[in-house]
């Protein structure tokens, strides 16, 4: 009996050894969770701060897009995108010509037959216009720029080959020059009505 109550002592002196070794490697594990945990919280706060500044950038900036030159407040409409290229021809000098080359829907007298030199365009009271103007002249390799100054539209001196993309609001009724600074017999007219 006394060897029984030896084994049942050995037994229990080491079922409560082996749970202090498991209560350790609990404590253990909990603390090494604990630290995991921590790292795990500091990237996940890094994280989304990252991406709350990038979300941020993105809607500043996709707002700002909606900004037409001659406005103050975003415009939810569509534009309607107008192509005039600047060039030069030894026949006619410096000229806008129409980017496209058949009927084209804004601009007066346009049955197709070409590009027209220093075209009119008619637009409507109220349209949002995204004028995208290109430096096509080869043969000079001169500067040009477009400008219409009572919608406030002034593209950069562009270089051969660079384009500028300038969205405006047709906000006035009348007849308006669009014009060069750097050739002043490049001209042409926006009626808007």
């Amino acid at each position: 009996m006394i060897t029984d109550r030896l084994t049942w002592l050995s037994l229990a002196y080491i079922l409560y050894k082996l749970s202090l070794i498991t209560t350790k490697n609990k404590n253990k594990r909990k603390m090494q969770y604990a630290r995991d945990t921590k790292i795990s919280k500091k990237w996940l706060v890094i994280t989304i701060g990252i991406i709350g500044v990038v979300v941020t950038l993105g809607v500043t900036f996709g707002i700002r897009s909606l900004v037409p030159v001659n406005g103050n407040s975003p415009v939810l409409l569509p534009a309607e995108n107008i192509f005039i290229k600047a060039s030069h021809s030894m026949a006619n000098g410096y000229e806008y010509l129409s980017q496209a080359s058949g009927a084209v829907k804004g601009m007066r007298n346009t049955g197709g037959g070409g590009p027209h030199i220093d075209p009119k365009y008619v637009f409507n009271l109220g349209s949002l216009q995204a004028m995208h103007v290109i430096n096509e002249d080869y043969e000079t390799h001169s500067k040009h720029n477009f400008n219409i100054d009572e919608f406030n539209v002034h593209t950069r001196d562009l270089g051969y080959f660079e384009t500028q993309t300038i969205t405006f609001l047709a906000d006035k009724n009348g007849t308006f020059e669009y014009y060069c600074t750097i050739h002043p017999e490049m001209k042409g007219t926006i009626e808007i009505a």
